[in-house]
């Protein structure tokens, strides 16, 4: 199996760092990062093709749903796993998130063992 590529899609450079520090605990995984929605999908547009991605909701230009609607709306990138990193920890926004088709809600502050654990939870990783 060839290294999984992870798209962190976060516009705050502090917590992309953070996210991106726990994936590196992840062997051989490689990372792509985007500053926002826009950036996300002109990267997605380039051909690249994840095998996840980790948004936040709350983005300027284009946020996080937005990212998921239009990723599960394109036949070659909707079955990439999505994770929704908030601060929006309300039941709502979450329920949102996953009716749109995100496949895990994660709140921030993260925690490095939790985001670890639910991206190898879904790319099939032991």
């Amino acid at each position: 199996m060839q290294a999984p590529t992870a798209l962190v899609v976060e516009d705050s450079p502090t917590m992309r760092q953070l996210i991106v520090f726990a994936l590196k605990r992840i062997k051989n995984i490689s990372i792509v990062e985007a500053d926002d929605g826009v950036d996300a999908l002109k990267k997605l547009a380039t051909g690249m093709k994840p095998d996840i991605i980790l948004t936040d909701i709350n983005m300027p230009i284009m946020d996080g749903l937005k990212l998921v609607a239009r990723v599960r709306g394109d036949e070659h990138l909707k079955r990439i796993p999505i994770i929704i990193i908030s601060t929006e920890g309300g039941q709502e926004d979450r329920q949102r998130a996953l009716a749109l088709g995100a496949n895990a809600y994660i709140t921030k502050p993260i925690q490095a063992p939790q985001v670890i654990a639910k991206v190898k939870e879904l790319l099939g990783i032991l």
